[in-house]
């Protein structure tokens, strides 16, 4: 894949590189996928990827209110994409875009957090959706005729109304360097005032033991589920980035309602496999 077109200087020229690429039919992807899981071929991975770079930038658009570089944001989507195509089941009768979507926007959403600023974006799930979804839920309230307040946005988003006022905060402030002085005639600093919040050494190990003892016991457990199960577990429970019913639905070419039957008989499995372990039930 190292003959891709790179995003550059102009990214107008880069476009105009890509536009030479057409979108494959599903008999041609099916026959390039299969040649590069089994033979590793790169040529055929080489032709998957330029085939969808126009759906990376695509993507890409979604987010160019972040204030990033265009560029920058179509890279890490285009290193999305290949991630995908590396993992990728053509047997598995989805069409390839379809899977590399989650791959292109988990990649960039990456990008954007860690671009954007550390002080400003939380790493929980609930603040990484308001990162991402609270401006577009404000507006989207604002053209229903409702006000855009904080009760009907945490309502929107199913997140609390202070993680609300808290996001908001962060991305209406300014950072500012706890180096810096408090005043100009002062010598104490923000990090001066900071409290301690975390825990002893005492309590900090054992919180950590407890932690590794109970991700042996998950890892124990989802051992005896099959293939198909674990990765609905991962997915649906485990994961940070959580896949929804009919992301699953479409990789196995099955109903959202039998994905729901396999996850709750995986998820059974797994509490009694747990419990088998010595761990309680609730």
């Amino acid at each position: 894949m190292s003959n891709l077109p790179l995003v550059i200087d102009s990214f107008d020229h880069y476009m105009a590189r890509i536009s030479q690429f057409e979108p494959l039919d599903r008999e041609t992807e099916y026959e390039l996928a299969q040649r590069y899981r089994q033979h590793n071929d790169l040529d055929a991975a080489h032709k998957l990827v330029c085939a969808n770079l126009r759906f990376v930038v695509k993507i890409a658009y979604e987010y160019q209110a972040y204030g990033l570089k265009m560029i920058d944001l179509v890279q890490e989507g285009n290193i999305g994409l290949m991630k995908a195509i590396k993992k990728f089941d053509p047997d598995r009768n989805i069409r390839l875009i379809s899977y590399a979507v989650w791959w292109i926007r988990a990649y960039i959403h990456n990008y954007i957090i860690n671009g954007w600023s550390l002080v400003k974006i939380g790493t929980t799930q609930a603040q990484k959706k308001l990162f991402f979804k609270l401006k577009q839920t404000r507006e989207a309230l604002k053209k229903l005729g409702a006000d855009p307040d904080h009760e009907a946005i945490a309502d929107q988003l199913n997140v609390t109304e202070a993680e609300v006022d808290e996001m908001s905060l962060r991305l209406g402030g300014r950072d500012s360097s706890l180096d810096c002085e408090i005043a100009p005639d002062s010598t104490t600093s923000h990090l001066d005032n900071l409290v301690a919040e975390h825990d002893n050494q005492e309590q900090y190990l054992i919180k950590r033991e407890d932690e590794n003892l109970t991700r042996r016991h998950i890892r124990s457990a989802l051992n005896q589920l099959n293939e198909r199960e674990q990765h609905i577990v991962r997915s649906r429970i485990l994961d940070e980035d959580k896949t929804t019913l009919q992301d699953l639905a479409e990789q196995y070419g099955i109903s959202k309602e039998r994905v729901r039957q396999l996850e709750k008989r995986a998820l059974e499995k797994l509490k009694d496999a747990l419990i088998a372990q010595g761990i309680d039930e609730g």
